[in-house]
């Protein structure tokens, strides 16, 4: 293994940096490992890790206006109506193999 010599200095958030080190240590991984391990990601595919995007979630119920929420129901159901869904077991299976794929990249 390398020698590790190197400090990384950044200023970030406080709630940030609680939130992800105490992920890591749910995870059984310390904070500077879990750094060095998103260094080697940024190294592997030559870029950030993930892709960078403007907020693109859903607005939660609290946050939509009584318009907006029925513009969504009304949607939703012209795709039913349509047989624009897909059954449950395939909707699971894409998720799982979405996050197989996620936790693979690290």
């Amino acid at each position: 293994m390398a020698q590790k010599s190197a400090n990384v200095i950044a200023r970030i958030e406080p709630e940030i940096k609680e939130q992800a080190e105490a992920i890591l240590a749910d995870m059984g991984i310390p904070a500077s490992l879990g750094i060095n391990m998103f260094y080697h990601q940024i190294i592997k595919v030559r870029g950030l890790p993930f892709t960078p995007t403007a907020r693109t979630q859903q607005k939660s119920l609290d946050e939509m206006t009584d318009a907006e929420f029925d513009q969504r129901m009304a949607a939703g159901f012209s795709q039913a109506k349509a047989d624009m869904g897909s059954p449950a077991s395939e909707t699971f299976a894409r998720l799982k193999a979405r996050g197989k794929n996620d936790r693979e990249a690290i």
